[in-house]
């Protein structure tokens, strides 16, 4: 052992050490100098150690009164116990380390921000700390976030392997099957003008591991898709992928349920109610106008057609008549938290509507026993009460009404809904956990584009068995055996029972506009296996970015990755993306425009 190697680590020392002789390694973290001592802070990332350099020792304190912030250093000395009343509230804070010895492994320069967090220091911009992110990485917030992810991977790992899965791994070159998002392309050398892509899930890989035998799979896997970014996606990221035999949708609810549980238990401490509640599709739109609700807080949506067919008001007897729906939201208490401007058009809650394409929004106030606002004339006295009634109005409370095409009234009394809870405060507690599972979904959605049906899910989701007879008959109401899992407004995790059959396969591909020559030239091998002996299967993938996000109680996915992308999909570190070398496209085939 080299005489500079440490033998405890920076939050190691206790009571217990107090007149051992040990050997610290560490960054300077602070240094506090006076007349007679040095007091120096050496961390590492398990903890941080106070190391005393004393004036009686000329040469050791001289040393000493060099030291900057972030110099790495070996220290030795004595453990001492702290003066009663100047322990300190750290894990080591009832001891210090007395040196005898100092060595200087690496002299640090002044750096571009203070990795030190001190409370009444500002976070430095973003972009700068993704520059530095081998600095950014030592603040003892984003090792402890790392830490926790470590604990939810090994969570996970040791959950499924006492079920019996194996982690096997997929390919991360594979062939390119545009579905959804965009692929990340790899030009091959030794075939010019074709063309690896990195997997955007290990979707047809693991179902083939179910026709193979391996009936229980799970992976850790690295997946990547070409897609615009956000503050919860990255163009990387990871997933926990697992695919079971033999199975229905109950069982994989169940294990991940169990599984859920685990991880929160033993990363946070915190128990979960299980089972998670369900909520179809169709009703998760209808009350939340989402197919990810928040379920923290209530602010449902209510359908209100009925009554505003009866109205006065134009707008809403014109969307009805086009066949659309009404519905409203009951702010409760909130009439006072929002101007009669901010509901006006150009207003702070008519321009999140508006985001989303409605037409409008339209408002009434409960002011004590009366309903005032912009449409309160066109309900008379009878429909105003049995409103109140439907919608359980107090005095107080704040009514919001959108009428529009289906889709519209969903996404934009969603984003208000989501929008009241930030502004009235409702989401404050980052700790509470609601799951909810959502199942039903629709096979198919219309692609007005391209004028054609296109998978909801993907194309091997198998539809639920009374709604085989509709895929060709009336698609857009058959109903797949997919399900996803939310947590707090974020979609977790994803999955379905896939289509084992051959035949359902085809049908499922015809209805996607694809013909069986281009079936098989883009799925042949899974065509193929399904009709090699496949059993019923299914899976889900987690996403495990996001968990570990909600873990931490960030609301940005970069703060839970070791080396991001920034918000435009660069690496902001190291220059990536890059031009290359003009030999290495003359060597792929590859000519500029």
């Amino acid at each position: 052992m080299a005489e500079w190697q440490r033998t405890h680590t920076c939050g190691e020392l206790r009571e217990e050490q107090v007149g051992q002789t040990v050997t610290l390694n560490g960054w300077v973290l602070i240094t506090r100098n006076y007349a007679k001592q040095v007091f120096v802070d050496v961390r590492d990332r398990y903890g941080l150690t106070q190391v005393v350099f004393e004036a009686d020792d000329a040469d050791l304190f001289k040393e000493a009164n060099t030291l900057g912030r972030e110099w790495v250093i070996s220290v030795t000395g004595v453990v001492r116990k702290r003066l009663p009343g100047m322990e300190r509230d750290i894990p080591t804070g009832t001891i210090e380390l007395v040196a005898t010895a100092l060595r200087v492994l690496n002299p640090c320069p002044p750096l571009p921000f203070s990795v030190t967090e001190f409370p009444d220091e500002d976070l430095a911009n973003e972009d700068l700390r993704l520059q530095y992110r081998y600095l950014d990485l030592r603040r003892r917030s984003l090792q402890q976030v790392l830490i926790l992810r470590h604990r939810m991977n090994k969570a996970v790992r040791d959950y499924l392997d006492a079920r019996g899965f194996l982690e096997l791994e997929t390919p991360l070159l594979g062939k390119s099957t545009p579905e959804g998002a965009r692929d990340y392309l790899v030009p091959s050398r030794v075939f010019n003008g074709e063309f690896f892509a990195l997997p955007q899930s290990p979707q047809l890989y693991k179902q083939l591991l179910m026709i193979s035998g391996y009936d229980k799979y799970f992976q850790v896997a690295r997946c990547l898709r070409d897609e615009d970014l956000r503050a919860d996606r990255q163009p990387e990221f990871t997933q926990l992928d697992l695919e079971m035999s033999f199975v229905v949708q109950d069982d994989i609810l169940g294990l991940i349920e169990g599984l859920a549980g685990d991880i929160f238990g033993k990363c946070l401490g915190a128990s979960l109610s299980t089972p998670f509640p369900r909520l179809k599709y169709a009703d998760a739109m209808a009350r939340y106008g989402s197919d990810k609700p928040d379920l923290r807080f209530g602010l449902e949506i209510v359908d209100v057609t009925d009554l505003a067919g009866e109205s006065d008001f134009g707008v809403f007897k014109t969307a009805i008549a086009a066949g659309g729906r009404v519905r409203a939201i009951n702010a409760k208490g909130a009439a006072d938290k929002f101007s009669n401007t901010a509901l006006k058009p150009g207003g702070e809650l008519a321009k999140v509507a508006e985001t989303y394409k409605a037409k409008g929004l339209a408002w009434m106030k409960a002011e004590g026993e009366k309903l005032t606002g912009s449409i309160e004339k066109f309900f008379p006295d009878a429909l105003k009460i049995r409103l109140r009634e439907q919608l359980g109005v107090q005095p107080g409370d704040l009514l919001l009404f959108v009428a529009d095409t289906e889709s519209v009234v969903c996404d934009a009394l969603g984003a208000i809904r989501l929008h009241l809870a930030n502004k009235l405060g409702l989401v404050a507690n980052s700790r509470e956990y609601k799951f909810v599972w959502v199942v039903d979904f629709p096979m198919f959605t219309w692609d007005d584009e391209e004028k054609r049906w296109a998978a909801n899910h993907h194309p091997f989701t198998a539809p639920r068995d009374e709604d085989l007879s509709l895929l060709e008959s009336d698609p857009g109401k058959a109903r797949a055996k997919a399900y996803d899992l939310v947590l707090n407004g974020y979609e977790v995790g994803g999955g379905s029972i896939r289509i084992h059959r051959q035949d359902v396969q085809q049908r499922v591909f015809g209805m996607l506009g694809m013909d069986p020559a281009e079936a098989r030239t883009r799925f042949g091998f899974l065509l193929d296996a399904l009709q090699s002996g496949a059993p019923p299967h299914g899976g889900i993938a987690l996403g495990l970015d996001r968990w570990a996000m909600i873990l931490a109680g960030t609301t940005n996915i970069r703060d839970v990755i070791a080396f991001p992308k920034n918000q435009k999909a660069r690496d902001l570190m190291t220059g990536a993306p890059a031009l290359v070398d003009p030999r290495q496209l003359k060597d792929l085939g590859i000519r500029l425009g």
